[in-house]
């Protein structure tokens, strides 16, 4: 069940306030202690979006007698070819208001659409894992979350990976695949930007991914899976209180045939439940993609994610998705692309993404 902040007794003395470094340590404890925050309200989102990605971050707090009562991560990303917005987070599955009563939430969702309104973006978009805004207009058919309890034994949750996803992953271990956490990402990106590429979707820079090592150091982490000492598959996994989310994975051709998707996937589950993690995110999917279908056949049951819009400029709810009819030439065509000209155009494009 859905965490929902609690009703409050009106205050006259609520202020909404923009983070800046020295309340970075009351935001930082704030988001570790609300239920309905996640690793994406953390304060260092803004110096990834700002210094890898150049968009600017609008992070609203609210406040009471000196204490954060809620916060909202804003991020305006504007470029020309996918038009203004204002989101909560972008390039984030999760975002919105996180908030630990009803008055502080609204507050907060105010002071959003007023900035929106202030910056005339095409649109506020807020990411929540549950209905927050029922007079919006929400996007929930089309992208979904999985999350499951795992346990501390590795047997327990091999034995609940149902029997032909099980089947992978045993045969992944037969093949003597091995993993490995990376101090760097050396070894990930070059696996990834070639994954996304032949998935049609552009990359992001190197330097957003060494952001994220940078700021969130052992909370961001890489795990590679080797075969006969070379390297096929690999992912940039986030860490949140008893939360490990794989985030950013991606293989090489032979991955597949190696069954080394399911085997990293396995051991980023096998080492989290051993150091204490609790639940396993498998982050968020489109429905009828093979994602989906991964997802789901490791025995993870599909959450509705709640996309809810404020519309400023634009007309309609905005449609940038890859299942989106117009952009199938787009994908089709960067799929064959050299890699090294993928590299060189991703980032332009990705940045834009959000």
């Amino acid at each position: 069940m859905s965490e929902q902040p609690q009703t409050a007794s009106p205050s006259t003395n609520l202020t909404i306030q923009r983070l800046e470094p020295a309340m970075e340590p009351a935001w930082e404890a704030f988001v570790e202690g609300c239920p309905t925050a996640t690793f994406f309200h953390r304060a260092g989102w803004k110096r990834v979006l700002e210094q890898a990605l150049g968009h600017t971050g609008y992070y609203l707090y609210v406040e009471s007698e000196g204490r954060i009562r809620g916060v909202l991560p804003l991020g305006h990303v504007k470029t020309l070819l996918f038009g203004n917005a204002l989101i909560s987070v972008p390039f984030c599955v999760y975002g919105g208001v996180a908030a630990e009563d009803a008055e502080a939430e609204q507050a907060l969702i105010r002071a959003a659409q007023d900035l929106a309104e202030e910056l005339q973006v095409d649109y506020l978009e807020l990411r929540h894992r549950e209905r927050r805004l029922p007079d919006w207009p929400c996007k929930d058919d089309l992208y979904v979350t999985f999350r499951k309890p795992i346990d501390p034994d590795p047997e327990v949750n091999m034995k609940a990976i149902p029997r032909k996803q099980r089947a992978m992953v045993r045969k992944g271990i037969k093949r003597e695949l091995a993993s490995e956490r990376d101090a760097g990402i050396d070894r990930f990106f070059p696996i990834y930007a070639d994954s996304v590429r032949r998935h049609g979707t552009p990359v992001f820079a190197c330097r957003f991914f060494q952001a994220l090592r940078d700021e969130f150091g052992e909370a961001a982490q890489v795990t590679t899976v080797n075969h006969d000492g070379q390297p096929v598959s690999s992912v940039l996994s986030f860490l949140f209180r008893d939360e490990v989310l794989p985030y950013y994975g991606g293989g090489t051709p032979e991955a597949r045939d190696l069954a080394a998707f399911d085997f990293l996937y396995w051991e980023v589950m096998r080492r989290a439940a051993e150091e204490g993690y609790r639940l396993f995110d498998y982050g968020r999917s489109k429905r009828g993609t093979g994602s989906f279908s991964f997802k789901k056949n490791w025995g993870f049951e599909p959450e509705p994610l709640y996309y809810e819009y404020h519309l400023v400029r634009a007309k309609d709810v905005p449609d940038i998705n890859p299942l989106n009819p117009k952009y199938r030439l787009f994908i089709a065509g960067w799929k064959r692309l050299p890699l090294p000209v993928a590299n060189v155009l991703g980032p332009v494009i990705s940045r834009g993404l959000g």
